[in-house]
Formats: structure tokens, C-alpha cells, sequence
């Protein structure tokens, strides 16, 4: 577990605390993202989507690059800004239906405000792109505090380190703070997390909220291991200076 030395902060300095989405915050049922995708890809190619990429804790821009090659779509690089554009407007469409089938995962909300009244910037690095993480957040009224504009996000790459820098050096422009190394948290649900955060320097918070065990994200290397957010303030609480 990691200390306050680990952290590099005290309880006056703020932190980056960067929420993974999808089973870690919430969990939006009803075959959401096949949804998204499958409007998406007809709004831009006019023809019903085939096979979908595999998703799991992968970046927005790596599904879609397979999605279309998957589907006879050659060089789809050259397609993602239109998609990305069809993506948030199909997310968008179905706002109330995530409301419906969406949960907030326990303690979630509790650890958001937590952080928040201990003045950390919090946002979000997710496979989802920026569109789709606020989409369903704001669904399940999660999107208050969270400042979307210093987050990573799907489209800033398929490598969820590059996704943890891309938040750390837009959150250190914005707030005029230095949020290197153990001063960025990332709070995820998968190995892939894991791996992102530790390989970027940050602090990696897991929890067993998704489908990974909380044994394989001890394995992945985690600094931090949940049951579920309802742990959040008594275990990371003295690491974050609280």
C-alpha cells in the first residue's frame, strides 16, 4: 500500500484524481455501447453494422479501428473524426435509456464528494471518448464536480498510460499545479487500468467492482485494492492527506 511519501503530497495539496467510467462508477446495462456503435456506424455508412470489436478495457479508438476493419472498412483512421462526431450524437439519442438501465455504483458517489470537499481536481480517463464518458455520467447525475476538460479520453490514443500523461499535462496547465507522479490517482476497475496508471507514475487505485478479481489486480501490480467504493475514503484516505 502505498504512504504519503508514495504519494508525494500533504493534506493541503491537491491531488488529480482520475475515474475510470465503466464499472468502477457506474454500470449502464442494456447493451448501451452496441447501441452507440451500431447507430454510429449506420449514421456515417449508411449500411447496418456487422461484427462489433471486442470492448473490454479497451480505448474508443482501438474498437473503432477494428469495428471498421472488421466490417470492410479500409483505413479507417481517416473516418474517426466523423465517427467520433456519430458516436457522441448516438450517445446523446439515448441519454434517457441510460438513465433507465444505468446504475451508480456503491460508495461512488460518497468518494466523489469526498474529493471534493477536499478540494482535488477529479476527472476522468476512460476508453470512452470525452462525449460518451460525460453522456453517462451526467445520465446518473455523476457530473458535477468533475472538470471533463482535463481528463483522457478514448480518442487520445489506444495505450491507457498515454491517456493518463494526456489528463496530468491538461489538468497542469489549467491549474497551474504540478501533478507528476504520485500526485495523479487513478481509480479503475480492470488490470488494464492498472497497468496504465503505473506505467505513467501515478497511483493505482483498484477496485472489484467489474470483471476482474481483486486478486488479479493485486497481481497487476495495483497500490490499492477495493472491494468497492465504499472503501475509498477509509483506505486512500490517509495516503491522500485527508
Amino acid at each position: 500500500m502505498p504512504t504519503d511519501s508514495l504519494l508525494g503530497g500533504t493534506a493541503s495539496t491537491p491531488h488529480l484524481i482520475l475515474w475510470d467510467v465503466d464499472h468502477t462508477l457506474v454500470r449502464i446495462g442494456g447493451g448501451t455501447s452496441q447501441t452507440i456503435y451500431a447507430r454510429a456506424f449506420e449514421d456515417i455508412t449508411g449500411r447496418p453494422l456487422g461484427p462489433l470489436a471486442d470492448m473490454a478495457g479497451r480505448t474508443d479508438q482501438a474498437i473503432l479501428a477494428e469495428t471498421l476493419r472488421l466490417n470492410g472498412i479500409e483505413m479507417p483512421e481517416a473516418l474517426f473524426g466523423d465517427f467520433y462526431a456519430a458516436l457522441a450524437a448516438a450517445a446523446d439519442q439515448i441519454a434517457d435509456h441510460m438513465r433507465e438501465v444505468g446504475t451508480v455504483l456503491p460508495g461512488a458517489r460518497e468518494a466523489i464528494a469526498m474529493c471534493a470537499a477536499q478540494n482535488h481536481v477529479q476527472s476522468a480517463v476512460t476508453g470512452n471518448i470525452r462525449p460518451i464518458a460525460m453522456a453517462k455520467l451526467a445520465a446518473l447525475n455523476l457530473d458535477d464536480v468533475l472538470d471533463f476538460t482535463v481528463g483522457g479520453y478514448g480518442d487520445d490514443g489506444s495505450d491507457r498510460a498515454e491517456l493518463v500523461h494526456r489528463a496530468r499535462m491538461r489538468a497542469s496547465e489549467k491549474y497551474g499545479q504540478d501533478f507528476a507522479a504520485g500526485r495523479t490517482v487513478v481509480v479503475g476497475d480492470t488490470p488494464h487500468d492498472v497497468r496504465g496508471a503505473l506505467d505513467a507514475g501515478a497511483v493505482a487505485v483498484a477496485v472489484a467492482s467489474g470483471g476482474s478479481t481483486a486478486e488479479e489486480l493485486r497481481h497487476a501490480g495495483a497500490d490499492i485494492v477495493l472491494a468497492d467504493l465504499k472503501d475509498f475514503t477509509s483506505r486512500c484516505g490517509e495516503v491522500l492527506g485527508w
